[in-house]
């Protein structure tokens, strides 16, 4: 192993050893010798993840009867294995909850691998991978997604994304899982379309036993099954892999009666690095997960955490309401909302990434993260009204005062305070964070003239899909938002009680209200593919039309281009 290999082993497997086996060239060489090998089954799939331009992770778990499971493992250049590149065994137990995690290392750049895992008696699913590439590279292509919740209905989006040809990467934003109990949260036709939650992980998942279960639930979805074995993914969590909007010591959803936060975090964070082929940059007792993937001179993905680490608590407006005169302190709220120390990503995190930036000699900067940094100002009048019916009445109103502004025609001062009269959609987004999300437009701002690099954020967290303009307050332009649609979690059509049609017409009327808001979906499942040359960045939103079975069409596709 040379100097750098070395040096590079050291630094991946610190604080890991336990969980990751590393395989490089001199490692991972001899023959299996199935006799050594343990009887078991592969009920979850595959899946390879945090590829680099010489390494991937590979994933597996399997089922046993025995309290140790040896598993062989192997890496091939063609899907029948006749050249098989790499090959090794590796043993899991109850600890890790039996799932196994391979290091591939010294492998060859902008690489198709094949890869599966063996048994004394069994082949688990084949899975393809690919390596980063170096260099000059015309086009990246990758899936985006997030907010799968399985009672919800069947992840149908992961089955068409799972057919998309060359395939070079999937984003998982978060919300890979839901904490929720049956009974809760988008799980009332659970039982009528055969997605209950299995009998012994049907409450609230709180402990390790918990989470491992209810990942096991998920990993069972063919749809799930088929992207992982299809690409490799680069996730990060977002609120639900722990609790509904978690933050850095506590959560709204976690309550009296259930034990110590911290300690419920660490046992989600430890089944979420069993669970997903993730390389932690810090090591799997680690919550720090941000991290930085370069294809090429093209592309640098940039991973961010804007839950566990740094996340002051979220503004609530109801905190600010008068309880008996139902009037609002807007001075107080205001200036707590812009209060310069709340956080988001905090300063090492902000630091870290101001510098990868700078460090960086690809073209376009891409921010995979959780919540929406476009500002979404609603009209205030629309969070006022009592029903669907006088949402809509109200936003259609506003919408033609606005579209009269815009085309310079004269209006009343009063018709300009109302569609003037604006209040952040979600405080759980940047929204209510807006000095950090300054600051970060402040460093960004600066690289980007000095050399030329175009900012591209991709979201996730809502549940629809949405396309920003970024400014900052002095009106600059920063970058490009582009957010997907939950796989299967509801959205704001949900919230409203909102038909299709409504939706649809709501989605209109806040494209022309929301001054930076370009394009929104409100009534769809799916997921986005995105597609990066040196030219442009095209964000394509592909829509399941039905989640209650695994058959489903593709409905009202939307694209939208950005150049650079």
């Amino acid at each position: 192993m040379s100097i750098t290999s070395r040096r590079k082993f050291l630094q991946l497997s610190a604080g890991s050893a336990f969980a990751l086996a590393v395989s490089t060239s001199l490692t991972g060489c001899a023959a299996l010798q199935k006799k050594a090998l343990t009887s078991v089954e592969f009920h979850h799939g595959v899946a390879s993840g945090d590829p680099l331009s010489d390494a991937l992770i590979i994933w597996s778990r399997v089922n046993t009867k025995e309290p140790t499971a040896r598993v062989g493992w192997e890496l091939a250049s063609d899907v029948a294995f006749s050249n098989i590149i790499r090959r090794g065994t590796e043993s899991t137990d109850k600890s890790r909850d039996f799932t196994l995690k391979i290091d591939v290392q010294e492998l060859q750049p902008n690489t198709e691998y094949f890869y599966r895992f063996i048994g004394l008696d069994s082949f688990s699913p084949i899975g393809r991978a690919k390596t980063l590439p170096v260099g000059n590279i015309d086009q990246i292509k990758m899936v985006v997604v997030s907010c799968s919740n399985y009672p919800a209905g069947y992840f149908n989006a992961y089955s068409d994304a799972a057919k998309q040809d060359k395939l070079d990467v999937v984003l998982h934003l978060g919300d890979y899982i839901y904490e929720y109990p049956m009974g809760g949260y988008a799980t009332k036709t659970a039982e009528k379309i055969g997605r209950q939650l299995a009998p012994d992980n049907s409450g609230e998942i709180i402990t390790l036993s918990d989470y491992r279960k209810r990942y096991a639930i998920y990993k069972t979805d063919k749809g799930l099954q088929a992207l992982h074995a299809a690409a490799p993914f680069i996730a990060v969590w977002d609120d639900h892999e722990v609790t509904n909007d978690t933050y850095k010591d506590g959560a709204e959803n976690h309550n009296e009666g259930e034990g110590d936060f911290l300690k419920r975090r660490a046992a989600a964070i430890q089944a979420y690095y069993e669970w997903l082929p993730i390389r932690p940059p810090m090591g799997e007792q680690n919550p720090q997960i941000y991290r930085s993937f370069d294809f090429g001179n093209l592309l640098s993905l940039h991973m961010l955490d804007t839950r566990v680490i740094a996340r002051d608590k979220q503004l609530a407006y109801s905190d600010y309401r008068d309880k008996t005169t139902k009037q609002m302190d807007i001075t107080k709220f205001v200036k707590d909302l812009n209060d310069p120390k709340r956080q988001l990503l905090g300063h090492s995190q902000l630091s870290w990434l101001t510098s990868a930036i700078s460090n960086s000699k690809a073209k376009w900067q891409v921010l995979g993260q959780q919540v929406l940094m476009t500002k979404m100002l609603m009209p205030t009048e629309m969070f006022s009204q009592s029903g669907s019916a006088e949402v809509l009445a109200v936003l259609a109103e506003l919408a033609e005062i606005k579209r009269d502004v815009l085309a310079q025609k004269t209006v009343t001062a009063e018709q300009l305070a109302r569609v003037n009269s604006l209040m952040p959609y979600n405080l759980d987004a940047w929204d209510g964070y807006p000095a950090e999300r300054e600051t970060l437009y402040d460093s960004v701002l600066g690289l980007s003239k000095e050399t030329n690099k175009k900012l591209v954020v991709v979201a996730g967290d809502t549940h629809n899909a949405w396309s920003g303009t970024l400014k900052d307050a002095k009106g600059n332009h920063i970058g490009v938002e582009f957010a997907t649609p939950g796989v299967t979690s509801p959205g704001m059509e949900a919230y409203f009680s909102l038909n299709t049609e409504q939706a649809q017409k709501m989605a209109s009327a806040l494209s022309v209200l929301i001054n930076d808001l370009e394009y929104c979906d409100l009534s769809h499942r799916g997921y986005m593919l995105l597609t990066l040359t040196n030219e442009k960045v095209t964000a394509d939103w592909r829509y399941v039309d039905n989640i209650e079975s695994t058959s489903y069409n593709i409905v009202n596709p939307h694209q939208k281009v950005y150049t650079a």
